[in-house]
């Protein structure tokens, strides 16, 4: 699945995501996902922003992480224009 039809399926439906699925966004958009140093959070981070989204790996993935995610990517592509 391509970044823009990835972002808009978890746009529609933020349940039920992998952290694959996240990486794969990340990559999409130029976004950095950091792996955990110790536990379990990966960090999500852009050069030009200055939020860090911290997002647990558990299975599934709360949608609140997955709808910041989607904000942080908006807000990048926004900027961008």
């Amino acid at each position: 699945m391509r970044g823009d039809k990835l972002l808009a399926a978890m746009r529609a439906n933020p349940g039920d995501w992998r952290i694959a699925d996240v990486e794969r966004i990340c990559r999409a958009y130029g976004l950095t996902c950091l792996p955990p140093r110790h536990g379990w959070p990966d960090k999500v981070t852009h050069p030009t922003m200055q939020a860090i989204l911290t997002i647990p790996a558990h299975r599934p993935i709360k949608q609140v992480y997955i709808r910041d995610l989607v904000h942080m990517v908006e807000a990048l592509t926004r900027d961008s224009r």
